[in-house]
């Protein structure tokens, strides 16, 4: 018995060894050439990129830590505020910052603050006063909106992405910018302003 133990862990190995080589993409050869193309490429302060990136289509937003730190060591935000922030993440679009519907589709929509209530099991008084907290604060922006087959106004809620930001640091949309430029004076303070 012991020898087939054996016999199939060498089987096992050369079975791994064979998937490992035939999931390469380049030859030994290639490699050595690729890497031979990037020290040269380094060497001139250059990198090489591979064509085709993979995607994740995971969905995520990024909290600048020294900034979102510094508000609370300073008692900038409270408890309420932060765990309302918190709250609405799961919400906020991609590129736009927005609070939306529906993260995954192609256009979403801007919701209200009593949609934002019910989202997150609040009273819409709370949602209110919460937001209202954070735009005196620079942390959200209400800007006026059209919404189809709607006489009223509507208005749609951004987070200021010097806090929470959904995207590209580096690629950070020019309206989302000037949205918060005059709100961030309330903010100069912040150790990390990442995008102005």
């Amino acid at each position: 018995m012991g020898k087939n133990v054996v016999n199939f862990s060498e089987a096992e190995r050369k079975a791994r060894l064979r998937d490992l080589e035939n999931e390469k993409v380049l030859t030994e050869e290639e490699m050595q050439q690729a890497n031979d193309l990037q020290a040269k490429a380094n060497s001139r302060g250059m990198k090489l990129v591979p064509e085709k990136k993979v995607k994740s289509k995971v969905r995520f937003v990024q909290i600048i830590q020294d900034n979102i730190g510094y508000l609370m060591e300073t008692d900038y935000l409270k408890n309420e505020e932060i765990k309302f922030l918190f709250r609405i993440m799961p919400y906020i679009a991609f590129r736009s910052n927005c609070i939306v519907d529906d993260i995954h589709r192609k256009d979403p929509t801007p919701i209200t603050q009593s949609e934002i209530a019910q989202k997150i099991g609040s009273s819409q008084p709370t949602v209110n006063r919460l937001t209202n907290q954070l735009i005196d604060k620079g942390i959200i922006a209400k800007a006026e909106t059209a919404k189809d087959g709607a006489n009223a106004r509507s208005y749609a809620l951004f987070l200021n992405p010097n806090i929470v930001f959904c995207g590209d640091r580096d690629n950070v949309n020019e309206t989302l910018i000037a949205m918060f430029k005059k709100a961030n004076r309330k903010l100069k303070n912040l150790p990390q302003m990442i995008c102005f």
